[in-house]
């Protein structure tokens, strides 16, 4: 027989626990990477309200049975083999599994609408905490971590699904969606036997998302920034925009498009953006335009709005464009009517005109 240290297996389950958060973590981000696409589905909001009700029912059945082990009177335990330690421990890992599941499609729903340097820093942070679960399995067992991941879980969750339900993202339904979120998590703790741990910080998180998305730190989900460009020309034909774009050197290969914009006098600039939104999506959306002054800093030289509606899979198109743009650093946020932010968009304005042989590209949305 072979030495098992030579074909180098260990059926050590201490060693498999080890491992397990690992291999959990790196197969359902992969899963949740390969699966959801590019926009939200409804499909995907159910499959996630599955982890969600799956996690909360766990919740509620292991503060149950922490409940009954205490009130059973203390009596002297037989010397008996002590159990494998996915009896005790699996119950909590699959908990795990689950908030796992949801914090890794949550990353990338919020991933996905971060257009600007403010939400994606808030995309990394749930990012952050979507590897810390890996880690906090055994927290769990205090109840107060389990609720308050949970009740940021709900909250998250929701604020991508009342938008889909009701059509509209006004800031109202975030709120009421953060909430409901809280209140989710609150009821289910009521419910619970015995109430272990405690449920103040849920609410304490529902505050801070509120203040985030007041900040302008949170995207207005479920809005997905699908692509944003700036040209020189564009035209409609069978329902395909096509905008003109200068081509970078030959040297600068990490970049087909140039960021530096060259314009005769008179000429206009377009800025093209595709915003994905859930079909029944009412709403309108606005390009600001803004100037970069040295003493004054970015000034708004116009704030042009046109509509948008949900359901097409490559984001509806809107476009603005301005003429006589002066030289220096400019920038088009895409923002909504309340005006959170989806997507900004810099480049700069050369003082020399285009060159009547630049080489071009065109791009079509």
């Amino acid at each position: 027989m072979i030495p098992q240290s030579l074909i180098g297996f260990d059926p050590n389950p201490e060693r498999l626990k080890r491992a397990l958060p690992a291999v959990a973590f790196f197969a359902g981000f992969l899963w949740d990477a390969l699966t959801l696409g590019r926009s939200v589905a409804p499909l995907d909001l159910w499959i996630l309200s599955a982890y969600l009700a799956g996690a909360g029912a766990l919740l509620w059945w292991l503060g149950r049975r922490q409940h009954t082990l205490a009130a059973l009177p203390a009596e002297p335990e037989p010397a008996v083999a002590a159990p494998p330690w996915w009896r005790e421990s699996g119950p909590y890992f699959l908990l795990q599994f689950l908030f796992g599941g949801l914090f890794s499609a949550l990353f990338i729903f919020y991933f996905k609408s971060s257009g600007y340097l403010l939400a994606t820093l808030w995309a990394l942070a749930l990012g952050g905490l979507l590897v810390a679960n890996e880690f906090l399995e055994d927290r769990y067992r205090r109840f107060t971590l389990a609720w308050a991941l949970f009740g940021l879980c709900a909250m998250l969750l929701l604020n991508f699904v009342v938008p889909h339900v009701v059509g509209s993202i006004a800031v109202i339904w975030f709120m009421l969606s953060t909430l409901a979120g809280a209140g989710l998590a609150h009821g289910l703790y009521l419910r619970t036997p015995g109430r272990p741990g405690r449920i103040v910080p849920v609410w304490a998180i529902a505050a801070t998302l509120l203040l985030a998305y007041f900040a302008n730190l949170i995207p207005p989900v479920p809005l997905v920034k699908k692509d944003m460009s700036v040209g020189h020309a564009l035209t409609k034909a069978e329902g395909t925009y096509v905008l003109r774009q200068e081509k970078t050197p030959w040297w600068v290969f990490w970049r087909r498009v140039s960021k530096v914009v060259h314009t005769r006098q008179g000429e206009a600039v377009y800025c093209v953006s595709a915003v994905f939104a859930p079909r029944g999506l009412q709403t309108r959306l606005y390009h600001r335009w803004s100037r970069h002054d040295p003493e004054r800093g970015w000034v708004t030289t116009s704030h042009i709005g046109f509509e948008l509606a949900g359901g097409r899979e490559g984001g509806y198109r809107g476009y603005t464009w301005k003429r006589n743009l002066a030289p220096g650093e400019w920038k088009v946020a895409v923002e909504t009517e309340n005006g959170r932010t989806v997507a900004v968009h810099r480049f700069e304005v050369a003082a020399e005109p285009l060159a009547e042989d630049a080489a071009m590209l065109e791009k079509t949305f």
